[in-house]
């Protein structure tokens, strides 16, 4: 049986960095296909449209999380996109999210603003860079 203090102190920060690299690779996924139409062939949208924008902040913004590069400020930022995208393009539809098609927006939201508390967890970039930061000796 795990003791309380493993679980908190291995597991957590391991199971915290699968949950980012599973949402990075899935929010990645929603903006290759508005870019690129991979998967899925999807209407690509106009250049430099809102649209496009979010595609952008969904393939770099999920490109730095997979890595755990830049872990909370990106996290604060896909949070912020998926808000904006649940609230301009699901919640007129239909007060329901099951309905509306905004239970994923809300979902990556609340993980990113999450992510964005908490940190990238285990096998992050972001801890090479602390690590290394902590190195340099104070003049």
């Amino acid at each position: 049986m795990l003791r309380d203090d493993t679980l908190a102190t291995v597991w957590a920060p391991r199971l915290l960095a699968l949950l980012r690299i599973v949402a990075a690779l899935l929010f990645m996924e929603h903006g290759t296909q508005k870019l690129f139409g991979f998967p899925a062939l999807a209407n690509q949208p106009p250049v430099m449209s809102i649209y496009w924008f979010a595609a952008i902040i969904e393939v770099v913004g999920g490109l730095l999380l997979l890595v755990g590069l830049f872990t909370r400020a990106v996290a604060f930022i896909c949070s912020g996109e998926m808000a904006f995208a649940y609230f301009m393009s699901h919640a007129p539809r239909n007060f329901f999210p099951a309905i509306n098609g905004g239970d994923a927006a809300i979902l990556f939201c609340f993980v990113f603003l999450f992510m964005a508390a908490a940190g990238g967890g285990a096998w992050a970039v972001d801890n090479l860079r602390v690590r290394r930061l902590s190195a340099v000796p104070a003049e």
